[in-house]
């Protein structure tokens, strides 16, 4: 990965580290199968006219729009849908770090689906980075769990098995520019969440949030989906879907970081040590600065 390649992945971290404070403001009021209709139909309503002013045309193609059709279901409805149900039982925080898992996730569906060998770098540095994120939130989020909480931390770790397919299909879009690939996937995402959301929620009858909610669903539409998904599928294009999904390694951080910033929170020396071994993984991974040499195992 370029030096650019890394600043992109940083700066989706901080877009995609707002989402689980956000949907646990919006969750509030909202509920689940509506909220994913929201941030998809606001995503698709920025990115789109983003498109058509740039030029760049969309899929002119069944075959092509039946792609991005599945993308959507594998990267928006299916893990959207089953981490908002999560996060209604368990802590955002923990949310974040099971979602912290889909690097893992995505190098097991190459493996076993996809019959790609692994290499000893990707597979080392991503369990590092996994110890990393369990030191980075400390053993107290797991306290407490019930029957109830497993279900809401398997819906989580569910979603991060629908994100590896994704990175796996998104290999069927790599000649879709960026924002083409980020609106068409949003188009078909609202499209379908509406019959869903509908037979889900009756969201119709939902009445009009409060303001804080509102603002909350806006940044999760534009910041965290619209903006997040150009910046994630430029990676994909120049750095691969692998690379791309170690995104997730660095969300709980950014999380964390964010609150420390913005809302008095403080840092331990228990989560910089954590920070560290993020860094570390993502180093091991890359593999250039130890002179690691990639082998299949």
């Amino acid at each position: 990965m370029r030096l650019r390649d890394w600043m992109m992945l940083i700066s989706l971290s901080i877009l995609w580290g707002g989402t689980f404070f956000f949907v646990a403001l919006a969750l509030k009021e909202v509920a689940p199968m509506t909220l994913v209709l929201m941030r998809c139909v606001i995503a698709a309503l920025v990115i789109t006219p983003i498109v058509l002013m740039l030029g760049h045309a969309f899929p002119n193609t069944r075959e092509g729009w039946r792609d991005f059709a599945i993308m959507a279901i594998i990267n928006n409805i299916i893990p959207f849908g089953l981490i908002f149900y999560g996060q209604k039982i368990i802590p955002s925080g923990l949310a974040a770090v099971l979602n912290a898992t889909t690097p893992l996730m995505s190098l097991l569906v190459v493996r076993f689906v996809a019959g790609e060998a692994w290499t000893t770098n990707k597979l080392v540095g991503v369990l590092i980075g996994l110890g990393g994120v369990g030191v980075l939130v400390g053993p107290e989020a797991l306290g407490g769990a019930t029957l109830i909480n497993a279900l809401g931390m398997l819906a989580c770790l569910a979603a991060t098995v629908s994100y590896g397919f994704s990175g796996l299909w998104s290999r069927r879009l790599k000649a879709y520019s960026a924002p083409v690939s980020a609106a068409s996937q949003m188009l078909c995402s609202s499209i379908l969440m509406i019959p869903i959301a509908g037979f889900a929620d009756r969201f119709w009858t939902i009445g009009v949030p409060s303001q804080s909610v509102l603002l909350a669903i806006i940044a999760l539409g534009v910041l965290s989906t619209a903006l997040a998904y150009i910046l994630f599928f430029e990676i994909i294009r120049n750095a691969g879907a692998l690379n791309a999904m170690l995104v997730t390694l660095l969300i709980p951080f950014t999380s964390i970081t964010l609150g420390a910033l913005y809302l008095g929170e403080t840092l331990s020396a228990r989560q910089f040590a954590g920070a560290a071994i993020i860094g570390l993984s993502l180093l091991v991974i890359d593999g250039r600065l130890f002179g690691i040499k990639p082998k299949a195992v």
